[in-house]
């Protein structure tokens, strides 16, 4: 049985759907994601180079397991067109035994 605890959000910004749509598949198709979700559009307010920026950017969630996250962050900085990109793994504490079972099964 999978833990929640071996499953990992990513959190993403990116520049746009196209770039978004583009990562998700390519994790997916690679096996390091079980399913990524494209929110778009976002607004971001953030620190540059000395100024505050304001954007318009699009959420990239990517469902994977906890040993996955290296090898996905490396895989979304590669395809990225940041400078600087955005990838946060946060930790999943509960949720649907049999989705977290999906995400291990879908990423093995």
């Amino acid at each position: 049985m999978t833990e929640a605890g071996e499953v990992r959000l990513l959190y993403v910004t990116t520049g746009g759907p196209d770039e978004a749509r583009s990562i998700g598949r390519a994790l997916v198709e690679e096996r390091l994601a079980a399913c990524a979700n494209v929110l778009d559009p976002m607004t971001s307010f953030y620190a540059w180079e000395g100024s505050v920026q304001e954007g318009r950017e699009t959420v990239l969630i990517v469902k994977t397991r906890a040993e996955l996250v290296d090898s996905a962050t490396e895989r979304i900085v590669a395809l990225h067109g940041f400078d600087c990109p955005c990838v946060l793994a946060l930790p999943v504490v509960g949720g649907n035994p049999g989705f977290l079972e999906w995400i291990a099964a879908e990423t093995a």
